[in-house]
């Protein structure tokens, strides 16, 4: 679906932009990424940064600021002034984040231009070696024959990790603690060790350790296969019908950005994520490219707004 879009939003990019557009941009660049640096969605906007960059002439600077499940980095943004030279490469967690938390300081919809999907991240549910699961079916079984004594860690409150193993406990009928860290790196030492049982994370945070024999997976969380692991089942395939999530990346910019500069934007970003060292660089790491017109990602942010709404309503998640 990602690369069928491709051509559609690169031809529109084709006919000439309004004068508004014509000279964007003026001045430098910012895009800030409301999470710590090493992350998925840091390396995207890394790497469009220094395309754009190059492109245009005109610096780019990735600022990064974390905290409270992306919320405060993206508040800076719906603050900015909205001429496109400031913006935010969000995670999934901004569609989750309402879910969560009664009042954000920012409408998840309406205070942002969806500039373009920049990425996909398939998550994997990963075990100790020493654990004795070899399969999903082995972790539900057990699950079911011990209720309340398994935990699964997560990269934090609210994020497609810990949403994921929601999801999970919801699908399987089975009862998990969650574990939450302050970043992934720092749940995989007692995921290792045997501390908590299971994680859901990205393929791109536990390649290293999957390969190293220090993790086992035990299956993907996207549709398909991940060509980095091209052995591990995916959930449905592991017997979890419906089982479907990821991370994702995208772009926005504040609300009342002129439609013109937002499309400049996109069909900028949309060229660069088809450059074959972008696109190697992102798949090497795990990372599917994104592509697709402003709107899509308008779109697909309602939608998994809406999904997660569900997910956490059926597993009895409260706003705080």
């Amino acid at each position: 679906m990602i690369r069928a879009t491709v051509a559609a939003a690169l031809l529109t990019s084709t006919f000439a932009l309004p004068a508004v557009a014509q000279n964007f941009p003026t001045k430098p660049i910012t895009i800030v990424v409301p999470s710590s640096p090493g992350g998925a969605i840091d390396l995207a906007a890394r790497l469009i940064g220094q395309k754009m960059g190059e492109a245009w002439g005109q610096s780019v600077v990735i600022e990064n600021r974390a905290g409270a499940s992306g919320i405060i980095g993206t508040e800076a943004i719906a603050k900015a002034a909205p001429d496109g030279h400031t913006l935010a490469l969000v995670a999934s967690s901004h569609a989750i984040n309402p879910s969560l938390f009664k009042k954000l300081p920012f409408d998840t919809i309406k205070g942002f231009e969806p500039v373009a999907l920049t990425h996909v991240v398939p998550l994997v549910l990963v075990v100790s070696p020493s654990a004795p699961f070899k399969s999903v079916k082995d972790v539900v079984a057990h699950g079911k024959a011990h209720p309340g004594e398994m935990t699964f860690a997560s990269s934090g409150k609210g994020g497609a990790p810990h949403m994921s193993g929601e999801l999970f406990k919801t699908l399987a009928a089975i009862d998990i603690t969650h574990v939450p860290y302050k970043g992934s790196t720092l749940a995989h030492p007692d995921l290792i060790s045997g501390r908590t049982t299971m994680m859901f994370d990205t393929v791109a945070a536990v390649k290293t350790q999957v390969n190293s024999d220090r993790l086992r997976a035990l299956a993907v969380t996207s549709p398909k296969r991940s060509a980095v692991f091209p052995n591990v089942p995916t959930m449905q395939e592991a017997g979890i019908a419906g089982y479907e999530t990821s991370t994702w990346g995208g772009l926005l910019a504040p609300a009342g950005t002129p439609k013109a500069v937002v499309g400049k934007l996109n069909a900028e970003v949309n060229r660069i994520l088809q450059l074959a060292d972008v696109r190697k660089t992102l798949v090497d790491a795990g990372i599917e490219p994104g592509a697709g017109s402003s709107q899509q990602f308008a779109d697909f942010i309602a939608s998994e707004s809406v999904k997660w709404g569900k997910v956490a309503k059926d597993a009895g998640i409260q706003p705080e």
